[in-house]
């Protein structure tokens, strides 16, 4: 797969108005021809000094019947969802228009080649954690990272129990406002469990609603209730981190970023 880390290696080429000299950043270029667009990759005379800068050599990389000219505007830094974008169009190269009118071109699209991160959360109410993973990458924090985020939800409503955690779930009956009976099944975590001890003096079959409970994967990020599981570390055999319940967008994208450091760098070791 190609597909430049910076805007400012490719160049626009619709007409010369410095002859056959291009801007010197330029190590691609889409090219408009007669028969639609095509991408080269070139290289420039690098005893030339300044700005523009003559073309010794070109090579086409993809010909006017593979490349597909994406219709909408893009966020360019959102370097996993282009790739998406450009698998679903079934060419070999697709050419974005970035929101700031940069170009990019995927070439071969391979997701493979992403660091794949398995992200733990529950729903209902909204599932924070995952909510805020998806908008952080939409708008490219994530790009440079190059990962690729596989969501496992836990849907707390299928649960077969008579009791579920909160009210702010829409569910109508909730350990936050309902009394409870001895053989209910009650919905909910440890937290929920001591809850349940402390009031009534006893303990309830559980239905157990911790994200942490679903892990299987690893490198993953996860979602809990208990400020004293947050951390980066092994949890049920698998390297990953673990956040608050109420995480803020920023602590989210620093916990991220700090798990997949280490993840590499184990990988690395390993190696």
């Amino acid at each position: 797969m190609i597909f430049p880390r910076q805007c400012k290696e490719i160049g626009y080429a619709s007409c010369k108005p410095c002859g056959d000299r291009v801007y010197y950043l330029s190590r691609y270029l889409v090219h408009e021809t007669p028969q639609g667009i095509e991408v080269l990759e070139v290289e420039l005379n690098r005893q030339q000094k300044g700005m523009m800068r003559e073309v010794v050599s070109s090579d086409v990389l993809a010909g006017s019947d593979e490349v597909y000219l994406w219709p909408e505007q893009v966020q360019i830094h959102d370097r996993a969802g282009l790739v998406k974008k450009a698998l679903s169009t079934g060419y070999r190269c697709t050419v974005f228009h970035g929101l700031d009118e940069h170009l990019t071109f995927i070439l071969d699209p391979d997701l493979s080649l992403f660091q794949r991160v398995h992200v733990y959360d529950a729903i209902p109410p909204r599932p924070s954690l995952s909510a805020c993973i998806n908008e952080l990458e939409a708008v490219g924090l994530f790009g440079d990272m190059e990962l690729l985020f596989e969501h496992h939800l836990l849907d707390i409503a299928a649960l077969p129990a008579d009791i579920y955690p909160c009210r702010a779930a829409g569910f109508i009956r909730t350990l936050d406002k309902d009394p409870l009976s001895k053989g209910e099944n009650l919905a909910g975590c440890v937290t929920s469990m001591e809850i349940s001890r402390e009031c009534y003096g006893y303990d309830l079959p559980l239905y157990n609603t911790c994200p942490l409970a679903l892990i299987a994967e690893e490198p993953f990020i996860a979602r809990c209730c208990r400020k004293e599981r947050e951390r980066l570390g092994d949890r049920n055999g698998r390297f990953g981190t673990v956040v608050h319940w109420g995480a803020s967008p920023a602590e989210i994208y620093q916990a991220v970023r700090e798990m997949v450091t280490q993840w590499r760098i184990h990988a690395d070791r390993s190696c």
